[in-house]
């Protein structure tokens, strides 16, 4: 019976190495990158395209409110915080999803979590991780075959 587990076991563990290192990272670009977007789209209007908006510096009055009253982050005023937050979310998730540059957005994405953690939601460490697992992912593995920083690399 223990040969049969540990040869079941060893069976799931050998087609589990077998995920393309590829699909790893277009799923963590994906999957990080559609949260900052979509936060970023909640505090812009105008532009719109593709049913998305692209006037990144037009930012609503909510979004102002939000980091005077509830982010209140040290430091950064929050009219500049807004902007550079609202701009980071934007770039980098682009960034992320075309696989641009993507160790640096990454990092930037990184910190944007870390500073949303320890100074808006501390309480909140369950999601943040989860962006935390697939930047890092993309920090230290890159961004896969499947993106530009890929094709310049190999141009170069």
């Amino acid at each position: 019976m223990a040969k049969a587990i540990s040869n079941f076991v060893f069976s799931v563990q050998n087609i589990c190495s077998k995920v393309p290192a590829d699909l790893l990272a277009i799923s963590a670009r994906i999957a990080v990158a559609t949260v900052f977007w979509n936060s970023a789209q909640t505090k812009i209007s105008g532009g719109s395209f593709l049913g998305q908006s692209w006037n990144v510096f037009n930012l609503n009055q909510s979004t102002f409110m939000l980091f005077e009253y509830e982010y209140n982050l040290p430091v950064i005023p929050p009219d500049i915080a807004a902007y550079m937050a609202t701009f980071g979310e934007f770039a980098l998730a682009l960034g992320l999803i075309a696989g641009l540059g993507t160790r640096l957005s990454a990092i930037g994405l990184l910190v944007m979590t870390a500073v949303i953690q320890l100074f808006v939601y501390p309480e909140a460490w369950t999601t943040h991780i989860l962006s935390a697992v697939g930047l890092l992912y993309l920090i230290k593995h890159g961004p896969g075959h499947l993106s530009i920083d890929h094709l310049v690399q190999n141009r170069v």
